[in-house]
């Protein structure tokens, strides 16, 4: 009897324990369900996607379609500078060492081709002209001379060793006129003026070309050497843009192609210009070529030597494309977002981001070149990539969390 009760005891015993165990078991699974739950629930934002809600759909002004195409232009960037072609800079020297007596223009001033800039003298000019006179006048001596033992060497008259000399006499006075005429010429004196007597005493220096001075060299009294810059001349009507193009992207520019560019020290300017040369050579550091350039409708303010950022438009090609802002980049990766409503009534839209590769860019437009076929009528996101990766930024933290 006493036994039975022991074994009754001992067997209640090992019940309650199994059954407190099965209850503890049970416990723990109910907490673990529950927190699969609880995570499953705050994580129901996928990684790379994004939902909004329609009216947050509508207050960002979402548009969403499907990938269309563009005819888009390539653009090269290049940088450079206005320059003006070398017939059209002049610098102004005295033919003669002479001394300045007058300077007729400024810095700044228009002048016509052959203008008077300044006036210089010295004996040696003086000189010069006196010597033409004395030629000139030994010269028809020797011709009428000339003329005389000609006619008398014809008449078996004269002999022809003094016709000869004679003549020896006038081709080399002839040969020292004209010497002494073309100095006179590159001096600007009237040549005919002198052989009438009168002589200069001051002479002018002229301008070569049209233009603008751009630089006065001298001041009066100075003693100026022939190889001493007086005047330094430009021509801006015929200002043209000098762009520098990298090795890479040489060959895609060629002549006729479009420019657009901006001067760096005039704010909002925006002019253009046609290619009318790409230069054969390359020059070193960097190594790049010259593109020259004319501007089509030239500004007054266009100065050589102004600074130029520039555009340089190559061949257009139909692509598929996007505007700038539904494009992001992320960790140097461009993505795009994948649209699609998730229910009927578009009540509520999902944004995939996908990963592609931009091309050409051109008036806010961006190739897209796809990794990967889009399904069949899938829309995309034109507009509020960059509000759209900062959503899935934040939904991935908080699924971190």
């Amino acid at each position: 009897m006493k036994k039975q009760i022991i074994y009754i005891v001992a067997l209640a015993l090992m019940v309650s324990v199994f059954t407190g165990c099965g209850s503890k078991s049970a416990d723990t699974e109910d907490k673990q369900e529950s927190h699969t739950e609880e995570e499953g629930g705050h994580g129901e934002e996928e990684m790379g996607v994004v939902h909004l809600s329609a009216l947050k759909f509508n207050s960002l002004r979402m548009k969403v379609d499907s990938l269309p195409t563009r005819a888009l232009t390539g653009t090269v960037e290049a940088n450079g500078q206005l320059e003006v072609p070398p017939q059209y800079e002049a610098t102004v020297t005295a033919i003669l060492g002479a001394n300045v007596t007058s300077i007729k223009v400024i810095e700044g001033d228009k002048v016509k081709r052959g203008q008077v800039l300044a006036y210089i003298s010295h004996p040696n000019i003086t000189q010069l002209q006196t010597n033409y006179v004395k030629a000139y006048g030994r010269l028809q001596y020797l011709e009428k001379e000339m003329q005389r033992q000609k006619r008398l060497y014809e008449e078996e008259v004269g002999s022809g060793k003094a016709y000869q000399e004679t003549l020896a006499d006038y081709q080399s006075i002839q040969g020292e006129v004209k010497g002494l005429e073309a100095q006179l010429k590159q001096l600007s004196i009237n040549v005919k003026t002198v052989r009438e007597g009168d002589i200069y005493q001051n002479v002018p220096v002229v301008s070569p070309i049209g233009g603008n001075i751009e630089k006065v060299l001298i001041q009066i009294g100075q003693f100026v050497e022939p190889q001493t810059k007086m005047f330094m001349i430009v021509n801006t009507d015929h200002v043209h843009a000098d762009l520098m193009v990298f090795e890479k992207d040489v060959y895609k520019v060629k002549e006729g192609q479009k420019i657009s560019f901006t001067i760096e020290s005039v704010p909002d300017s925006q002019l253009s210009a046609e290619i009318y040369s790409v230069g054969k050579k390359f020059e070193q550091n960097p190594k790049a070529v010259h593109v020259h350039a004319e501007i089509k409708s030239k500004e007054d303010f266009l100065i050589p030597g102004m600074y130029i950022n520039g555009k340089i438009h190559t061949e257009s090609k139909t692509v598929k494309a996007l505007p700038e802002e539904a494009i992001i980049e992320e960790e140097g990766k461009p993505y795009i977002f994948l649209a699609e409503a998730r229910k009927e009534e578009e009540t509520e839209w999902e944004f995939r981001a996908i990963e592609i590769r931009t091309g050409v860019s051109n008036d806010g437009w961006v190739e897209i070149n796809l990794l990967e076929p889009l399904p069949q009528g899938a829309r995309v996101a034109w507009n509020n990539a960059y509000y759209l990766i900062a959503e899935m930024k934040k939904g991935s933290t908080e699924h971190g969390h």
